[in-house]
Parts: C-alpha cells; structure tokens; sequence
C-alpha cells in the first residue's frame, strides 16, 4: 500500500473514531446543520445514482459501486459530523455495526416475507421464466448503497435534526412524509404508494432510530425488505419499474389494495399492516429507553448536538 493510500485510510477510520475530542468551534444551530447536510447528501445522492447507471445490469459492477457508494456516504456524513457538531458520530459506532446490520436485514426479509404471504394468500403472487443469480446479485450491490445513502439522509440528518427543533413526535412526521415523496418521481409512483410508504417504512425507520439511536438497524431493516422485495421475489420497488430483473421474476395480479398494483407490494394494505406492528414495539422500545424526546425550546444558547 502506497504512502498516500495508507494516509487516506488512516483519515477515512479517524473519521468513525468514538474518541472524545475537544471542539475547536462553536456548533452551528440544528437548522443551519440540516440545511447544509442535506444540501452536502444531495450531492452524495447524485454521485451514488450516477454508480448505478454506470453498473448497469452487470453484478461485479453493481457489487463494487455500491460497497463504493456505501463508504462514501458513510465518510462524508462522519465527517460533517465531526467539523458541524464537534463531536464523533456515535450512531454510527462501528461496534454496533455487525449486531444492528445483523438483525435489521433478517427483520426486513421477514417483514417482506410476511407481506409477501399474505399477498399470495389471496392469490395476488406468481413466478414466470426460470431464476437469475447474477440479477439478484446486482440488486444486491445496488441496494446496498440505496439503503446506506437514503437512511444517512432521512434518518440521521432529516429525523435527527429535525428532532432537535420539533421533538420525537415532529421528527417522525416530517422524515416519514418526506421519504414518502422523494418516491414520487419514480415511473409507476402513486399518491397511494407514496402515503404507504410514508407510513410503513417512514414510521417503522425512524422508530428504529429512536429505539436505537443508531444508524445501524434502520439500514439493515431498508436493505433487507428492499432486497427481498426486489433481489429474491422479483417485484416493483416503490413504483420503480426500471429495475433489474432479482433472483426470481414475480407478477403480481388482483385487486391494487391487495398486490399494490403498478407501484408493487408496497402500497399493499398487507404491508402497512406488517410494518405497523414492529412501528409499535420498537417506539415502546424508545419510550422504556427515555429515547423520545420533547419539542426543544429555543436558547439563545446553542447545546452540543445530540445524536
């Protein structure tokens, strides 16, 4: 390893580091904070869709882009961390990483599987054609990155900032409707989907946090429901119908409040209902933990951010 690339390595773990360390500057309010970090991911998001595209439909590429796209997010939200709050990102704790990666991915595939079940109960779920590993490893790449980068930006910026103005309460809300419209611009987006979206996933993410106060589980839970939904069951993403074929081609048929229709399985009321149950245990989890916290009063005085 060359000198320079050593040097980059030892700047990119620094950045993760939970050691203390003494500010150096005043932290700036949470709503400056919000705005320039959403601004700062708006950016990081344009880099990671531009990998997509270059990856295309070809599994090596869309594994390394979206291991790539995943470090860089992670980087530069450590990092603006670090220089805007003063302090280490602790939702983002390394130690953490493996247990909350862990047990979100298996609680997503279940929570999709459940759903999934419950579709093909009322006969809205089927197969065609044969299976396609290389397909499901390029959802898997794909993914991987879209789960890192939008729980970056919706949880730990959008909630968690959001949180420090308007409370708990106020953090779910708004990070839940905004994830719920950024779905809109996909080609087969309904007002439907995107409401259902808001809820089951919006809600049950954000209720991940606060339970947590880690970035780790809510990464885990949208990478795993994502890849199941897409990467093994073969069906529309969030109304996203330019996705690669996953490891099986499903078809969904029947009425839209059962199948979700055009949008997929997402804006089935089977998946509302399925989410809203871990939505609940995980904010009872949060509420036993003293994680929920109150709308902030104003202070002329700027407190040290809180994760």
């Amino acid at each position: 390893m060359s000198l320079r690339n050593a040097r980059a390595v030892r700047w990119v773990r620094h950045q993760f580091s939970q050691a203390p360390f003494e500010p150096t500057r005043r932290v700036w309010p949470a709503g400056v904070r919000l705005a320039v970090m959403v601004g700062l991911f708006v950016l990081v998001t344009g880099i990671a869709a531009g990998m997509r595209a270059l990856a295309g439909e070809n599994p090596v590429l869309s594994l390394l882009f979206g291991a790539a796209a995943a470090v860089l997010a992670l980087t530069v939200y450590a990092a603006a961390v670090r220089l805007l709050e003063q302090r280490p990102a602790s939702e983002l704790d390394t130690s953490a990483a493996g247990s909350g990666l862990r047990l979100g991915a298996l609680g997503g595939v279940g929570l999709f599987v459940a759903t999934l079940a419950l579709i093909t109960l009322f006969g809205g779920y089927g197969t065609k054609g044969g299976v396609s590993v290389g397909g499901a490893l390029t959802v898997l790449g794909m993914m991987a990155g879209v789960a890192v980068v939008e729980e970056l930006l919706f949880r730990g910026i959008v909630f968690r900032l959001v949180e420090d103005l308007a409370g708990t309460r106020g953090a779910l809300v708004v990070s839940g409707v905004l994830f719920g419209v950024l779905h809109l611009v996909n080609s087969g987006a309904t007002v439907w989907g995107a409401l259902a979206i808001a809820i089951e996933a919006g809600l049950m993410l954000g209720a991940a946090y606060a339970a947590t106060r880690t970035l780790w589980l809510p990464i885990g839970l949208h990478f795993g429901w994502n890849f199941a939904l897409s990467g093994v069951f073969g069906v529309t993403v969030s109304g996203n119908e330019d996705m690669p074929t996953g490891l099986l081609h499903g078809t969904l048929s029947g009425p839209t409040a059962i199948t979700g229709g055009d949008f997929g399985p997402e804006a089935s009321i089977f998946a509302i209902l399925v989410c809203t149950i871990p939505t609940i245990l995980l904010l009872r989890t949060a509420k036993r933990r003293g994680h929920l916290h109150p709308r902030r009063r104003p202070s002329t005085t700027e407190t040290p951010a809180r994760p």
